[in-house]
């Protein structure tokens, strides 16, 4: 691969990750509703989960997803009722906490699985991450496998650093906001409804 074309496929990497989509508003919300480290934490389990499709990717596995509509069915249904459920959490999280100027907490351990689930549970990711890396890759060059890990690591990179910084941002966004107990219990309704909005989409999602 020349370098001008690596060159212009981190352009187009960085233009594709910087377009607002589920990722970017699960992460927003998540570190708006309970600050920076939620956000950081989201926005390294997306990129934990983009590490998955890139491995899938170069293994040939993502083709099942264009190939079996049962598949692609089913993988979606089954990111739309995780997205689903976390929001419906959210929204049904005790007003008493609110009520005390404090905010719902959730383990480090699982902001990240949660970050790491919605991205691999969601079947557009895979194709869309697929369809663009495929636009580099020439097999003439051999080594595709190999071609496609590399653009696949980079994107992976770009996009964690991309969504740490969001949530960083929103973050701090949030701990303003987050001073007062309405405002706080506000934007974890804004955050719960968020994720439901996104299940939604995902459900409706068609192959």
């Amino acid at each position: 691969m020349f370098w001008s074309e690596y060159l212009l496929f981190c352009l187009g990497a960085a233009a594709l990750i910087a377009s607002p989509g589920p990722d970017f508003f699960y992460v927003s919300s998540r570190a708006l509703a309970q600050g920076r480290a939620a956000g950081v934490l989201s926005a390294l389990g997306i990129g934990a989960g983009l590490l998955v499709h890139t491995v899938l990717a170069a293994s040939g596995l993502t083709l099942l997803l264009f190939a079996s509509d049962a598949l692609f069915t089913a993988l979606k249904w089954a990111g739309a009722l995780y997205l689903l459920w976390m929001g419906v959490s959210m929204l049904r999280a005790k007003t008493a906490l609110f009520e005390s100027g404090e905010t719902p907490k959730i383990s480090g351990g699982a902001l990240f699985r949660q970050g790491v689930l919605t991205n691999i549970l969601n079947p557009k990711v895979a194709l869309t991450f697929t369809a663009f890396l495929t636009q580099f890759v020439h097999p003439q060059r051999g080594g595709a496998q190999l071609q496609i890990a590399v653009l696949g690591l980079t994107l992976c990179v770009l996009a964690t650093l991309w969504f740490c910084f969001i949530g960083l941002s929103a973050g701090q966004i949030g701990v303003k906001l987050r001073a007062k107990p309405q405002v706080a219990r506000a934007l974890q309704m804004v955050s719960g409804f968020t994720l439901c909005a996104l299940g939604v989409r995902l459900a409706l999602l068609k192959s």
